[in-house]
């Protein structure tokens, strides 16, 4: 995997991987930026949620749930001295469907969380992860 990130001016920048998808990147007004942009820690958090949201829809679609809807809900805390590294973060998962079975849910988290989610695994080596969900019915 590969990916460039160029300076567009600013505190600004541009991110392109290798899917070829810009990104655009900012810091905020107190330390010089314009608020153009995500800023790179909401993105870790951002990829983080979409790693582990791709492996639990992946993963209820395999056992036939019948989900017509998946949120996942973060909340993050960070150090308070630097590095400011993730040191707490949360999922809530609202999951929306026709009778979906919860213990189905509780397995693709637990799965994703222990075994397919990069992202989470090695966030997880210095943020303390939790999870919940609720199932909403369609």
């Amino acid at each position: 995997m590969k990916a460039t990130v160029t300076w567009t001016g600013g505190m600004s920048f541009a991110g392109k991987p290798d899917s070829g998808h810009t990104v655009v990147m900012d810091s905020s007004p107190d330390f010089g930026g314009e608020n153009k942009g995500a800023r790179p820690m909401e993105l870790l958090l951002l990829g983080m949620g979409g790693c582990t949201s791709i492996d639990v829809m992946n993963i209820l679609n395999k056992a036939r749930q019948n989900v017509t809807a998946c949120v996942a809900e973060m909340s993050a805390e960070r150090a308070e001295t630097e590095p400011k590294v993730f040191t707490r973060i949360h999922v809530h998962f609202k999951i929306t469907g026709t009778n979906v079975e919860a213990k189905r849910v509780e397995r693709a988290i637990e799965l994703s969380a222990e075994k397919y989610c990069s992202a989470s695994i090695m966030l997880g080596q210095t943020a303390e992860i939790t999870h919940d969900f609720e199932i909403l019915e369609a």
